[in-house]
């Protein structure tokens, strides 16, 4: 596909002519005119597919230009270029039909982007002009969509099979000529200003693609498919990706993001490397890389799967004081932890998560079991739907205040208000100090009238509740783990083991090792 530049201005044409790399966006540069005269003797013979040129110029304009052009070439696509922001020029550019209107200052990666939407054009052009082309291309992808993608090897139609191999038969000059193939998923952002930005970004990233190198190629889902001969050499096939990336991000001014899949010994094996292609894939936006080898995280042992106590801990007393700023840094901590971790896989960042929302819902059951409200609520704001990929931190960030939000804003409401949260307080501080003035700090009443407070609405002391509820934790601690008794009393917040034998025999009528000799039977 052609392009020539008209521009009666030197250095604008010489400009325009260098500092845009035509021939890696799969544009022939022709040799730029100096007038629109110039331009309309050469035309016929030259036959340029988009002309990109000055709307004011010695002689004929920028308009008149186009308008004798296209008697010539009805399917040219032209773009005028001006100095000047003129709205009378541009009405008359939309009345002629014009493809795009760009001015002289525009970037050059503005520029790129409109000679872009006019390439695409023509191949649209093109294609819905000849039905058997245009069956033909339909029929590759979908062959290359059941073949790659789908892993549907049965019927391919032989002829379409050797016009799909025959790009990735043509060998890298650097490559050793090994039978392998491979796919590649990549991903672009940065054209963000429009909603087909996108689309034309993925439309120049592709044709860059097949310019550069032999290779098959499919748009789908938001990014592109690719089919390529492998390097066994996975250092020197990374080093020329990273070397084709920086090129592409260059000159289109955006971010891509490469999923190399594995090797493969037989082009029927694609669908086996797209996979783990697309597996690797999971990982965009979780690791400081921007190509990134199947190879390079398949021997990953996995890393930390659940929320730790001390965590846990520090997220419950977070969650009570429904502090956001601090939820938000536990949630960044976290998450960064686990990205830390060389091990880490999607698997066990996802386990890791799921145990941190957990770790928030038995926060929640302990709080409402200690305040008298039952159970965990059915409600909307406590359904987990995790993905990966759609940033883990938000995601847990947001769920985790859901739990904290509905606590603080629903549960936590009437007239028991200092009551509950006195309740929820000691219940999450059972092995520390759970004093009347520690909590009545907390809850910021003066003790005395905590004191007044609490015994009105739970109908016992404060001091009661909290034996009440140290003696409940022992009983369960008891029935689930090994620990010494001297342990668990720690545990509850009594340094005196004696002490706590003898206040746990006197609310269950048994000591510590006679509760859990009975239990061992009773489950036996």
């Amino acid at each position: 596909m052609r392009i020539m530049i008209v521009d009666d201005e030197v250095i604008i044409r010489t400009g325009l002519a260098k500092v845009i790399k035509w021939d890696e966006l799969g544009l022939e540069l022709l040799v730029p005119a100096a007038s629109a005269e110039e331009a309309m003797e050469r035309i016929p013979s030259e036959r340029p597919n988009i002309l990109l040129t000055d709307i004011r110029m010695t002689g004929k304009t920028g308009l008149q230009l186009a308008e004798e052009a296209r008697q010539v070439l009805p399917d040219l696509e032209v773009i005028i270029l001006s100095g000047y922001d003129d709205f009378t020029y541009t009405q008359q550019a939309i009345r002629q039909e014009v493809g795009d209107y760009l001015l002289k200052t525009s970037k050059p990666e503005e520029i790129i982007k409109t000679v872009l939407r006019a390439k695409q054009r023509v191949e649209e052009r093109r294609a819905a002009s000849s039905q058997e082309l245009f069956k033909s291309k339909e029929a590759r992808d979908r062959m290359f969509e059941r073949w790659v993608i789908e892993g549907d090897t049965d019927d391919l139609c032989p002829e379409l099979q050797k016009v799909f191999l025959a790009r990735l038969e043509e060998p890298f000059t650097s490559f050793d000529g090994s039978d392998r193939y491979q796919v590649i998923l990549i991903t672009a952002e940065g054209w963000e200003e429009s909603p087909s930005s996108g689309a034309l970004l993925l439309f120049a990233v592709e044709n860059m693609l097949r310019e550069l190198l032999p290779c098959e190629t499919l748009i789908q889902k938001k990014r592109i498919v690719m089919a390529i001969r492998a390097d066994e050499r996975q250092n020197a096939s990374l080093r020329q990706w990273s070397s084709y990336l920086a090129k592409i991000q260059a000159m289109l001014k955006c971010n891509l993001f490469l999923a190399v899949g594995k090797q493969v010994e037989k082009p029927e094996a694609l669908h086996e490397s797209f996979a783990a292609a697309e597996y690797t894939l999971g990982y965009e936006g979780l690791v400081n890389q921007q190509v990134l080898d199947y190879a390079d995280i398949a021997q990953r042992k996995g890393g930390k799967t659940v929320c730790t106590q001390e965590e846990e801990r520090e997220l419950s007393s977070i969650l009570l004081e429904g502090d956001a700023v601090k939820l938000k840094g536990w949630v960044q901590q976290f998450i960064q932890s686990q990205l830390d971790d060389p091990q880490m896989t999607l698997e066990s960042l996802e386990a890791s998560v799921r145990s941190a929302a957990l770790s928030a819902h038995r926060w929640l059951e302990r709080v409402l079991t200690a305040t008298g409200r039952g159970n965990t609520p059915e409600d909307g704001a406590l359904h987990f739907q995790f993905q990966l990929r759609a940033f883990p931190r938000d995601a847990l960030f947001q769920h985790l205040y859901s739990v904290m939000k509905l606590y603080h804003t629903r549960l936590a409401e009437g007239q028991a208000t200092h009551a509950q949260k006195a309740m929820a307080y000691i219940e999450e501080h059972l092995g520390s100090d759970v004093g009347l003035q520690q909590v009545a700090k907390h809850v910021h009443l003066h003790p005395s009238h905590l004191s007044e407070v609490f015994k009105k609405e739970t109908g016992m002391t404060f001091g009661d509740f909290v034996t009440k509820q140290r003696i409940r934790r022992a009983m369960q601690i008891l029935t689930m783990s090994p620990a010494k008794v001297s342990e668990i009393a720690a545990e509850v917040g009594y340094e005196d083991v004696k002490y706590f034998g003898q206040l746990f025999k006197k609310i269950t009528g048994k000591t510590p090792s006679e509760y859990r000799e009975d239990k061992g039977r009773e489950n036996r």
